[in-house]
């Protein structure tokens, strides 16, 4: 929906959307325009600069799940070490691949 960079054109857009969805009268439209107006700006902002924040949300991902399966470290250094272990296993096979 970013209209070729005019700002204007993507309002308008939008606006069109909001009316559609108002229009069907479909709760699952309805709510899905509520969700598309409540991240409005954080949407728009992607649009304007390409910038996402999945890395990070990955690696939060990724911490949960390794904390999830470490079934309570006792120790916390051994929780931040395995948590780096997984953290930078790409970049260890990556390197690992250019020295053999």
């Amino acid at each position: 929906m970013e209209a070729d960079g005019d700002p204007h054109l993507a309002r308008h857009r939008l606006h069109r959307f909001f009316l559609w969805c108002a229009d069907s009268q479909l709760p699952e439209l309805v709510t899905l325009a509520t969700t598309v107006d409540t991240w409005w700006p954080e949407i728009n902002a992607f649009l304007e600069t390409g910038i996402t924040n999945a890395g990070t949300e990955g690696y939060n991902r990724l911490v949960k799940v390794v904390k999830r399966s470490a079934c309570g470290f006792r120790n916390t250094e051994n929780s931040r070490r395995r948590i780096r272990f997984h953290c930078t296993r790409r970049q260890r096979a990556a390197a690992h691949q250019f020295s053999c």
